[in-house]
């Protein structure tokens, strides 16, 4: 699931949920509720992250394994 995701690529950066929060000024409460699932992530920071990770929005949706992001046309 994405939520797993979002974990996943905080943890390869050894970041801490209040450093992702403070990313995109939220809450580290409302973060962790992203991660474990129990909220819907807006898309204005499911983009600000996949830009942060260098990854694609698809990638932390979960909708493929590829992590490169599309190519900017």
């Amino acid at each position: 699931m994405h939520f797993q995701r979002l974990k996943d690529l905080r943890e390869d950066k050894d970041l801490r949920q209040e450093d992702v929060a403070e990313i995109l000024g939220i809450s580290q409460t409302v973060y962790s509720r992203y991660e474990r699932g129990f909220q819907t992530i807006p898309v204005i920071h499911l983009l600000k992250l996949a830009d942060y990770y260098k990854v694609s929005t698809d990638y932390i949706l979960g909708r493929t394994n590829n992590s490169k992001p599309y190519a900017a046309r």
